[in-house]
């Protein structure tokens, strides 16, 4: 038993006992105001019929029979009742006196009622008459009357008789089974005969199409066969009910009533049968989502997808049906390998939630985001394609209300910085409950930089100057607590282990500046990585493993720390990022200004660097910045206008490609590179694939040869 409050001692002391006391007082009252009422059973309203002298008889009446005799008397000898008194007698005389007048007074009515029936609806009366008698000829008795000692054994043995046969009966209709025989076997023919009958649409034809297209669609579900009407046995039949029912069946159901277009939205008609259509759609709805659970390929998809969409008007004032459907086509959205599915299932979610802005696009939006979040757990070369389309698709579909699309990124980008925050107090307190050490964990993980790196994406879709046409997108706001967010979990823990994870978010935050057209300081992120011990102490550790897959990975392990693969592949991830910063800028007026710290900086670590390979690297990349900046010079010396000149300075060199300019060449070169390392990396990872189905369907080959040898060594035997 758990501990007792102090608040409940207190109690205990000072008022349970006045509470108890009222509550007393409370029940007696309620019990008074129910007598008063009438509220009584019928024994105290017969009681309360008769005069104070009946009353006194009656209570003597009590006294006299069971007067002097004690319980053990009582029961001894059986159940002999004592002599009855002349008081008990006389009012038990009276009792039966009224009884029966008042079954008579109720056989008179009945026989005034029948009188009534008579004059106001003869033809009625005639059918009883004709049809059933029994009930014109209607007394009020007593079941129980008829029965005697001696039907007794009789009834008991008719009960016997009969017990087998209600059994059964109650088993089929409490447990809703139906037996084989009373089932109908849905064939071609009938299906057909259907769809013929769809010209001429009926409520009883809508609910024989969807009653049996459930049950083929529930046909290898285990309890549920038994209680649908039709059975879908033949193939063909199935493949041709499903057509009827997702395709044939919605567009005669339009056909027959038509939308009302309300604002660009399709609105049901008001009309009596639309309701009635409306109640058998809503039990077709669970069908519909059993159908999204099983697809298997981009035909069915699209098939179902746009039955429901057909149909979606009907669902939207059920908002649970409505929130189930949403959920397992988002599901199918974030589990299909199959790009066409992908496709189509996107289609689906961007059509209706411009359509149905204010019903579907709020749950549209958390239902996609969470999905991606539970789905982006497990991130490597083969999951991240998929990954980077759900980032990609779901970022389109916050461009449909920018308004609910801030209220819903600033509630989901303030949670990230609530983490953040979390990881950094707990990190400073020694007495937190969490275990310090692992506090960072709740922010260095995959399912966190997969969040930046989405909302950075739907930022620079929606927040992009040439989308925006000079109106600036609500949006924009997010900018800057982002980069808040995303710059204090990339200095969270500065180590070497972790660099990994610095690359994946600057590569975001370059994406989020080059399409917003917001400057951020980037340059600092990197040059930090310059003073840890990854390159100031020369790798000791000699090793043949590959390559580090930075792209991949956000965590170094053991393995690599160290070594000069880790250093090697660190070395090309700065250049590589350096490159791809200020090439942002590489039309920029002011980009000599911008590049002059970071050159200066890079030529006093190099003085100090004895990593040969790294210090060549970098003399390169200061070398096309250079040549970028004096090219810069020399264009902006032909200027006649001065900084203060907005418009003049934005559409400097706006006519230049980016890739024409010193530093833009050598970063489109150092793209190409990328792009081919990349592709030969996925080729191989498609040959290994194609080995391992190989070698899957050899050892069935091969267990399949073993078995026949068993066969054929026991038939030998």
């Amino acid at each position: 038993m758990g501990k007792v409050s102090k608040a409940t001692k207190k109690f205990q002391s000072k008022h349970l006992k006045h509470t108890l006391d009222h509550r007393r007082k409370v029940k007696d009252h309620n019990k008074k105001i129910q007598g008063r009422r009438g509220n009584k059973s019928e024994e105290e309203k017969r009681n309360a019929s008769l005069t104070k002298e009946e009353q006194k008889m009656l209570k003597s009446a009590k006294e006299e029979v069971f007067k002097d005799m004690s319980v053990e008397d009582f029961f001894a000898g059986g159940f002999d009742v004592p002599k009855e008194t002349k008081a008990a007698k006389k009012l038990r005389k009276k009792t039966e006196d009224e009884e029966e007048s008042a079954s008579s007074s109720e056989e008179e009515d009945m026989e005034a009622n029948m009188a009534q029936l008579a004059e106001k609806d003869p033809e009625f009366y005639n059918y009883l008459q004709d049809n059933d008698k029994e009930l014109l000829e209607f007394k009020s008795s007593n079941p129980l009357d008829g029965i005697s000692d001696d039907d007794e054994d009789g009834s008991k043995s008719d009960d016997d008789g009969n017990q087998n046969d209600i059994a059964e009966e109650r088993e089929r209709v409490d447990g809703n089974k139906l037996s084989e025989s009373e089932k109908v076997e849905v064939d071609l023919k009938l299906v057909k005969a259907w769809k013929k009958d769809l010209n001429s649409l009926s409520i009883k034809l809508i609910r024989n199409i969807t009653s049996a297209f459930k049950a083929a669609v529930n046909v290898n579900k285990e309890g549920l066969v038994d209680e649908y009407k039709y059975a879908v046995l033949d193939e063909k039949a199935f493949h041709e009910l499903m057509f009827v029912a997702l395709k044939d069946l919605p567009e005669a159901i339009q056909k027959k009533f038509p939308y009302k277009i309300s604002k660009g939205v399709r609105v049901l008609p008001s009309n009596p049968t639309v309701t009635k259509i409306a109640g058998i759609l809503k039990s077709h709805a669970s069908t519909l989502i059993t159908l999204l659970h099983d697809i298997t390929n981009t035909e069915t998809a699209a098939l179902v997808l746009h039955s429901i969409d057909q149909v979606l008007p009907y669902f939207i004032s059920h908002r649970r049906i409505l929130k189930e459907l949403i959920k397992n086509v988002v599901e199918v959205w974030a589990t299909t390998k199959d790009i066409e599915t992908q496709i189509a299932t996107f289609a689906f979610l961007n059509n209706v939630s411009r359509e149905f802005k204010k019903s579907i696009l709020d749950l549209v939006l958390k239902t996609t985001y969470s999905s991606f979040i539970k789905s982006c757990r497990k991130t490597n070369i083969r999951t991240m394609p998929l990954i980077n389309f759900q980032k990609n698709s779901s970022a389109e579909l916050f461009g449909v209300d920018e308004v609910l699309g801030y209220q819903i990124g600033f509630e989901y980008i303030r949670q990230l910085a609530i983490h953040l925050r979390n990881s950094i107090t707990t990190s400073t307190k020694q007495s937190s409950k969490t275990n310090p050490a692992e506090a960072y964990k709740v922010v260095y993980n995959w399912q966190f930089c997969h969040s930046l790196d989405f909302w950075s994406r739907v930022l620079s879709i929606q927040c992009n100057p040439e989308k925006e046409n000079g109106k600036e997108s609500a949006l924009r706001q997010l900018i800057y607590p982002l980069v808040q967010v995303t710059i204090g979990v990339i200095r969270l823990i500065p180590t070497a282990q972790f660099f990994p994870l610095r690359f994946y978010l600057i590569r975001s935050l370059i994406r989020l500046s080059q399409n917003t057209g917001v400057f951020i300081p980037i340059y600092p992120l990197l040059s930090e990585i310059l003073s840890s011990t990854a390159f100031t102490k020369q790798p000791k550790k000699k090793s043949t493993l590959p390559a580090f897959d930075f792209d991949h990975n956000i965590k170094c392990n053991q393995a690599y720390l160290g070594t000069r693969v880790y250093q090697d592949g660190l070395a090309e991830q700065f250049v590589e990022l350096l490159g791809e910063f200020y090439v942002l800028y590489c039309k920029n007026v002011s980009f000599p200004e911008l590049t002059s710290p970071a050159i200066i900086a890079l030529r006093r670590y190099i003085k100090s660097s004895k990593n040969v390979k790294f210090n060549k690297q970098l003399s390169n990349t200061i070398e096309k910045l250079t040549q970028n900046a004096q090219f810069i010079e020399n264009k902006r010396s032909e200027l006649d206008f001065g900084p203060t000149n907005r418009a003049q300075v934005d559409q400097f060199l706006s006519d230049l490609s980016w890739e024409k300019t010193p530093l833009g060449s050598f970063v489109s070169v150092q793209r190409e590179v990328r792009e081919e390392k990349a592709r030969i990396l996925r080729e191989s990872m498609a040959e290994e694939e194609d080995e391992e189905e190989k070698n899957t369907n050899r050892g069935d080959v091969s267990d399949m040869d073993v078995e026949m040898s068993d066969a054929s060594e026991d038939a030998e035997d």
